[in-house]
């Protein structure tokens, strides 16, 4: 990924945050009443708004600092989304998500995350595991540390072994969400600010 420093947004900040996933869906209408819908984006794309976590003028200092550093749009970086920073439900365990099946030769297996599971479960990739977090199994059965290895920069978990053919790999992590800011921009109003009034400031998913 270009443009992209590995550094968390201010944590305070986000876990106050607003935003979630955002789709894009193509809607014809016919003059019977019918449409055609159609996905334009194969995978969701969160938005978040850092304002509403900016309660003091030190939050807003470290975010604009935060903001100059990363050159406005420029540079991506990390972003932790409170509502869903888990491959489980409010944890981690080595089953959490499946992650592929062995066929005797491959070792490398991306980490994803799967929304659903009744009539079109959707699979989320996962790019930006936090490094420490990651738990891996093979058939149900949890491998030590020294049996894998997990690249926080892109999600890529390799086996130290290769699994036999039809073996379930399975893993559990905690990850945070690829993001940029979507403004050059930053108007700040200090005296809006201190009479309650909340900055926007813009934070979008990078797409995988």
């Amino acid at each position: 990924m270009s443009g992209f420093h590995e550094v968390l947004f201010p944590l305070d900040v986000a876990l106050k945050s607003a935003g979630g996933p955002e789709r894009r869906t193509e809607i014809v209408s016919f003059g019977s009443g019918r449409e055609q819908r159609n996905a334009r984006w194969a995978h969701s794309r969160r938005r978040f708004d850092a304002g509403y976590g900016i309660k003091t003028l030190d939050a807003l200092r470290s975010v604009v600092a935060f903001f100059e550093e990363r050159r406005g749009r420029l540079y991506g970086f990390r972003w932790r989304d409170r509502l869903d920073q888990f491959s489980g439900l409010s944890g981690i365990t080595p089953l959490d998500q499946g992650i592929g099946t062995g066929d005797g030769v491959r070792r490398v297996f991306p980490l994803t995350k799967t929304y659903g599971s009744g009539f079109a479960p959707y699979q989320r990739p996962i790019g930006k595991p936090v490094d420490g977090s990651v738990r891996v199994a093979v058939n149900g059965s949890e491998l030590p540390s020294s049996g894998f290895a997990c690249d926080a920069t892109t999600g890529l978990v390799t086996l130290a072994a290769v699994p036999s053919t039809g073996a379930a790999i399975t893993a559990g992590f905690r990850f945070d969400v690829p993001v940029r800011f979507d403004t050059d921009y930053l108007e700040v109003d200090l005296s809006a600010f201190t009479a309650g009034g909340i900055p926007k400031i813009s934070v979008v998913e990078i797409m995988p």
